[in-house]
């Protein structure tokens, strides 16, 4: 996860810099430059095919070396993704990363006991997949048109101190970003590294921590960026922080210590009355942040564990969402400051029909949640109300990949390879049910240009019928 940094000479200039990737990744049908869209909140700016299959409106599909859950990033022409690639080889695990305050000792989250007081971060039910292999850790860029690779970059070759969920997991889960000129690419412990679209290594930061994940479900929080800053939190069973640091040379610019254990949320950055904000989802609090130096500008407690949904933000709300135990979606007001638990800042709240991995579709007004096992609801995002709750998709099924909105329909891609289209309303309607045999979809649906991407275990695939705009 990333971290956030103090340099005094930017931040005279950042009430002065304006959000590229906000401004020119929304007026261009071509883009979809971060974790979920061009708007933030899973939609595209065109439509998308809405029936295909194997064998039909697939324009070109081709194999992704090793294993990433990462959700692929477009400008324009070409494609960004990141993957871990096994070398073959079983080696000894990163060392632990010294501390700067006590040379000698591990930096808290980078050796020791996990969760449970177990050495190494525990391997519950499903966790610990991959440790003590070592992997080679790869950006990709190929070309939309094609899909042919135009460059490809290990970043690093390395053994990771622990695994990851042996189903749903990677060492490459951390969605990349793009600003329109530089790729900037997350592999959490393994470092942050900044690409030119030529494949050129601009810089790289390793930030000195090993994390330490609940039950090695593995690392997977994207960064997100603002201005000239790169921000990225780090939420973790040991020394948890976010940390901005600049894009144009990753400098540490400041970072600000976080009272959390696991979480996967990213960190979303809303707008009140012209002042930005950083708003992280997690299990003790939500809390939000000044990017200008990292400082606590609110928090607020009521969502439950494991969180994962990233924020969305509608006029003067901020909505965040947890869906496993103790499920909860809030909509709290902007504009307070200090801990806004259980006052009349939290605007309204539901229990049920709530994601759990998924993250939501925000569309005029309709929070769209999709849950694990295969049921969708629809919600009046100003009351909180639903306008229709738990509908059960036509087949049975289990999801983790974040729906997509496009051309007045939500993409659903689920573990079986079944990709269904909803069309989006207040009433719960299928439009087409559509089946990749021998898939399982992870990573989320991505539209540009009336096509779709979807990256399935083992493929990335372009879905397009050639007239849909």
């Amino acid at each position: 996860m990333k971290r956030w940094f103090a340099v005094a000479g930017l931040l005279l200039v950042l009430p002065l810099v304006t959000t590229f990737v906000a401004n020119s990744s929304t007026s261009n049908p071509g883009h979809w430059p971060q974790w979920r869209g061009p708007f933030f909140n899973g939609m595209a700016r065109t439509g998308a095919p809405t029936e295909f299959s194997d064998t039909k409106n697939v324009k070109w599909k081709i194999a992704i070396p090793g294993r990433g859950f990462s959700t692929p990033v477009i400008w324009g022409d070409r494609i960004f993704l990141t993957t871990a690639v096994p070398t073959g080889k079983v080696a000894r695990p990163e060392a632990p990363a010294q501390s700067a305050d006590n040379p000698g000792q591990p930096r808290p989250g980078a050796g020791g006991q996990g969760p449970g007081g177990r050495r190494g971060g525990g391997g519950g039910p499903g966790g610990g997949a991959g440790g003590g292999e070592e992997h080679k850790f790869v950006v990709m860029c190929l070309d939309r048109k094609t899909g042919k690779t135009l460059w490809e970059r290990v970043a690093k070759v390395a053994t990771p101190h622990e695994g990851y969920h042996r189903t749903y997991g990677s060492f490459a889960s951390n969605s990349p970003i793009t600003d329109g000129k530089f790729l900037y690419a997350s592999f959490g412990s393994r470092g942050i590294y900044c690409y030119d679209f030529n494949g050129k290594l601009v810089w790289e930061k390793d930030l000195g921590v090993q994390m330490r994940i609940r039950l090695q479900f593995g690392e997977g929080s994207a960064p997100t960026l603002h201005g000239n800053l790169l921000i990225h939190n780090f939420d973790q069973e040991s020394g948890s922080f976010v940390v901005a640091l600049d894009k144009r040379n990753g400098k540490e610019v400041w970072r600000t210590s976080r009272d959390e254990g696991s979480a996967w949320s990213m960190p979303f950055v809303v707008d009140h009355k012209g002042k930005k904000q950083v708003v992280i989802s997690a299990s003790k609090k939500v809390r939000s942040y000044d990017p200008a130096g990292g400082k606590l500008i609110w928090e607020c407690a009521g969502l439950g564990s494991n969180v994962i949904p990233t924020p969305v933000q509608l006029n003067d709300t901020v909505l965040v969402m947890s869906g496993h135990r103790e499920p909860k979606l809030m909509a709290i007001r902007l504009g307070k400051e200090g801990d806004l638990t259980g006052t009349d800042a939290v605007a309204w709240s539901q229990t049920r029909g709530l994601s759990y991995t998924a993250s939501p579709v925000l569309h005029e007004n309709k929070f769209y949640t999709l849950t694990d096992n295969a049921t969708l609801s629809c919600f009046n995002a100003t009351t909180g109300e639903p306008y229709y709750h738990q509908q059960r998709l036509p087949q049975a099924d289990s999801f983790k990949a974040s729906p997509a909105g496009a051309g007045g329909n939500l993409y659903l891609a689920s573990e079986s390879g079944v990709v269904t289209v909803v069309k989006l309303g207040e009433k719960f309607e299928v439009v087409a049910t559509n089946t990749f045999a021998d898939q399982m979809f992870v990573s989320s649906p991505v539209v540009a240009e009336g096509e779709l991407l979807l990256r399935s275990k083992t493929h990335l695939f372009c879905v397009s019928d050639g007239k849909t705009k």
